[in-house]
């Protein structure tokens, strides 16, 4: 497999991702939370950055760009629906566009609702999603630029895919999330189990991100809106699944 992807802690929560083609050693990152700490894991690892691969604009994810850009000439790739506030970006992209990494191939997925200008970067070869804060492990993004409606369309695109789909999103949320999961499907045994799991690793420093999308379709609210238990917990028995969705965000927004 010519795919290496290595993660990394930025910031408080985030996580950095460098994604490696064996074959050309063509190197991207994907989002730019910490250009420090990017140019730490390239030097880690001994390679050269060749491209940036922005999610969105928010500042912990496009806040390094300039600074990698300038040491390492590479290219900035960003959506094109949100290309003035992509420091520095070079290639504008939408959606079923095909990026290349060396020998890698990345389609690009519009995923709006956190932002207008969401994407995200599936490697379909290589069962791989960079979903930035779309998704996350038990999770979803809150929802600042886009409705409801929106979020839920491109969840349900990234929900689509193979089940054994890798999905790396951008933070370290799941514990949280986890104990929000709880309070909406109490009686879920899968949740219950990934639960104690979650604190397993946690305690031992260890990361809960990649996580798989069938694990997610198994636990995760916010791709659930179809689960008979959430529905009547929110009392919402047989509603819209848009509505379902829309009334889990609102009270995890609260919670």
């Amino acid at each position: 497999m010519s795919l290496v992807v290595h993660q990394f802690p930025c910031l408080n929560d985030n996580y950095g991702f460098l994604v490696h083609d064996t074959e050309s050693g063509a190197t991207a990152t994907i989002d730019t939370p910490d250009a420090e700490a990017i140019n730490a894991a390239l030097a880690t690892q001994g390679w050269s950055l060749t491209h940036i691969l922005n999610t969105h604009h928010h500042f912990d994810h496009a806040g390094g760009n300039q600074a990698l850009k300038e040491r390492w000439g590479c290219t900035v790739i960003g959506a094109a629906a949100d290309a003035t506030r992509i420091p520095g970006i070079d290639h504008e992209v939408v959606e079923n566009d095909d990026v290349a990494i060396g020998s890698l191939h990345a389609q690009v997925f519009d995923v709006p609702g956190h932002t207008s200008g969401h994407i995200a970067y599936y490697f379909a070869a290589d069962d791989v999603i960079f979903v930035g804060d779309t998704l996350f492990a038990l999770g979803c993004g809150r929802l600042f630029e886009g409705t409801p409606q929106q979020m839920w369309a491109s969840l349900s695109k990234i929900n689509a895919l193979p089940e054994h789909t890798k999905v790396y999103c951008a933070h370290e949320y799941t514990q949280a999330n986890a104990q929000f999961a709880l309070s909406v499907e109490p009686d879920n045994p899968k949740l219950q189990a990934r639960v104690v799991e979650i604190e397993r690793l946690r305690s031992a420093g260890q990361p809960t991100v990649p996580t798989v999308l069938s694990l997610e379709q198994e636990t995760n609210p916010f791709l659930r809106p179809d689960s008979a238990e959430l529905q009547a917990v929110l009392g919402m028995v047989g509603a819209d699944h848009v509505d379902v969705f829309a009334e889990t965000r609102r009270r995890k927004d609260q919670f």
